[in-house]
């Protein structure tokens, strides 16, 4: 084993967890709560990258493991009424947000996941993670397909990788539904406040949302401050923000940025292109941490009348295998 990382079983508060050490950086992963990233930390400088829940917040986490770590959403955000259409099948979740009679985040930031290995090479640290469903498992009941779902994190020098990828092992198609819900520090810095932070996001139209918090299909124009969130940057906490924009790659990369301008260190949060949509919450504007999500689909998608790539419909034919990349890293 190499001395500069370890893979190992330990305990995260009172959760089981697999720990990943390389270096200055260390990362735990919960299989029995969604197989959630809880933990990014750089030990070094004292870093703690994502929010993390106390142990007094742990029951409560795990009730509602949606605003800490990055907590996997399939199907991700609001679908109307609980149902969709889509290739002649109808859909029908639990209306589990009263407020706006939708169905909220899917099932899997909740399932127990497997472990499939954990270990170090001579490059990173790392741990595999997988949910298989079939007709034995309870989510085939609302997704009737038989379809695999992987995780694969690592460490290096370099920070973070995530590796995504939905296998698709039945007959038929199926829709694939994919995001995170990335909870991140500002500050990460326990030397900062959050005033010292500012954020970029290659975010490209803003999509109009009904009282329902569901896209009405049209874009809405982007306020002056927007325009400073895709450009130079501004607080994360500028105003109260849920809101939901087209991504827009720069330099050929979709990314977060989050500088902290008294250290000059930026945390990178680069998504992969292959998410065709932002969505961007932050605790009605409250300092502490702030949710950078990217998005495959549109939210309620299937419900929405425009061409599948514009809102990132995208269909897995039967033996076919989606996937991306994302990572989480330091620049100086």
């Amino acid at each position: 084993m190499s001395t500069q990382g370890q893979a190992f079983e330990q305990l995260f508060h009172d959760e089981q967890a697999v720990w990943l050490q390389w270096g200055a950086y260390e990362a735990a992963v919960l299989p029995a709560v969604g197989a959630n990233l809880i933990a990014f930390r750089d030990k070094e400088n004292n870093y703690t990258f994502l929010r993390e829940p106390s142990l007094e917040e742990m029951d409560s986490f795990r009730a509602n493991p949606g605003i800490h770590g990055i907590p996997v959403l399939f199907p991700p955000n609001r679908y109307e009424d609980g149902t969709f259409t889509w290739n002649g099948r109808t859909y029908t979740f639990p209306v589990n947000e009263a407020k706006t009679g939708n169905h909220l985040h899917g099932f899997f930031h909740t399932a127990a996941w497997s472990v499939e290995d954990f270990g170090t090479n001579k490059t990173e640290s790392y741990v595999s993670l997988k949910i298989s469903i079939d007709e034995n498992h309870p989510i085939y009941t609302y997704l009737p397909h038989r379809f695999t779902l992987k995780l694969r994190y690592s460490l290096n020098d370099t920070g973070l990788l995530q590796h995504v990828s939905v296998h698709n092992e039945g007959t038929d198609a199926m829709p694939c539904l994919l995001a995170f819900h990335t909870a991140i520090n500002a500050p990460f810095d326990p030397g900062s406040t959050a005033d010292d932070y500012r954020f970029t996001l290659t975010t490209g139209k803003r999509w109009e949302l009904n009282e329902r918090m569901l896209p009405t299909g049209n874009y809405q124009p982007l306020s002056a401050k927007e325009e400073e969130m895709k450009t130079t940057g501004i607080s994360p906490f500028w105003e109260s923000m849920d809101n939901h924009y087209t991504t827009e790659p720069q330099s050929g990369r979709n990314t977060m940025e989050l500088t902290d301008t008294r250290s000059g260190v930026t945390l990178v949060y680069d998504v992969g292109t292959a998410y065709k949509q932002w969505m961007i919450w932050n605790n009605n504007a409250t300092p502490g941490f702030f949710c950078p999500e990217p998005q495959l689909n549109l939210v309620n998608a299937p419900n929405v009348n425009l061409p599948a790539e514009q809102i990132g419909l995208v269909s897995l034919e039967p033996g076919g295998i989606w996937e991306e990349t994302s990572r989480l890293y330091v620049r100086k």
